[in-house]
């Protein structure tokens, strides 16, 4: 039975006062949920910060990208030594942003893949599809080539520690959602992808997240899908009260 994993990506947002007024908060209210893994993705600047505070509780704290060398002249890079060195359990790599904005490429990523888990941090790998890609029918090519090169000379036991998050691009900060049918869909062909790269044992234990305008509302019907495993949440995650809401969508 694969954990379920509710995780907040805060983006560029918060400082290290309002991070740690934050998670202190949670740390109170989500001290009884001990069947999901609940993470908080801070700015780099309160990750030191939120590390102190959730300390020897049930919330996990991750970094939102970092680089793939360990050190060297790399102005303004974060490493994955620094990272492993206060305690990252996870990081996200080859979100949306970053491949669209800030121009990472999947031979970019696949470096970073490599380098977290070298550290024994836990990669949360992003993939997704544009919406002309999705209304020209591409969208499961775009997603198996991003799969495929991503992936590329990944372990399988490497494999079974990675998270995969869902994210059409047509769904991120825009309020539109897939339907659940959709997202069980895609969620099955990357399960499916994976057996093909690995096998389906190692396929059992990768958890597939969705991310894409998770909000409160949404999330029960959208964990009530087979294959969905947990959600990685944007700007609905800003607010405590509302991703005390998702994470508490069993309750």
């Amino acid at each position: 039975m694969r954990k379920p994993i509710i995780a907040g990506n805060w983006k560029m947002n918060k400082t290290v006062k309002k991070a740690v007024e934050f998670v202190k908060e949670m740390v109170e209210t989500m001290n009884d949920c001990p069947d999901m893994e609940i993470v908080v993705f801070p700015p780099f600047t309160a990750l030191h910060a939120v590390a102190n505070v959730v300390r020897d509780t049930n919330i996990l704290f991750g970094a939102q990208n970092m680089y793939y060398e360990s050190a060297g002249a790399y102005t303004g890079e974060i490493s994955p030594l620094m990272l492993a060195d206060i305690g990252v359990h996870f990081v996200i790599l080859g979100h949306s942003e970053r491949r669209e904005i800030l121009g990472e490429t999947n031979e970019i990523i696949n470096l970073k893949m490599k380098a977290a888990l070298n550290y024994r941090m836990k990669p949360i790998l992003c993939v997704g599809e544009k919406l002309e890609e999705r209304e020209k029918g591409k969208a499961e090519d775009v997603i198996h080539s991003q799969l495929v090169r991503n992936l590329q000379d990944i372990s399988k036991d490497e494999m079974a520690r990675t998270v995969i998050a869902y994210e059409p691009l047509w769904a991120i900060g825009t309020g539109k959602t897939a339907s659940p049918e959709d997202a069980n869909k895609m969620h099955a062909f990357i399960r499916g992808t994976i057996i093909s790269l690995y096998d389906k044992r190692v396929a059992s234990m990768v958890r597939i997240q969705y991310g894409g305008s998770v909000r409160p509302d949404n999330i029960g019907i959208l964990m009530a899908q087979p294959e969905i495993d947990g959600a990685l949440v944007g700007g609905a995650s800003l607010d405590v009260e509302s991703f005390v809401k998702i994470a508490r969508y069993t309750l």
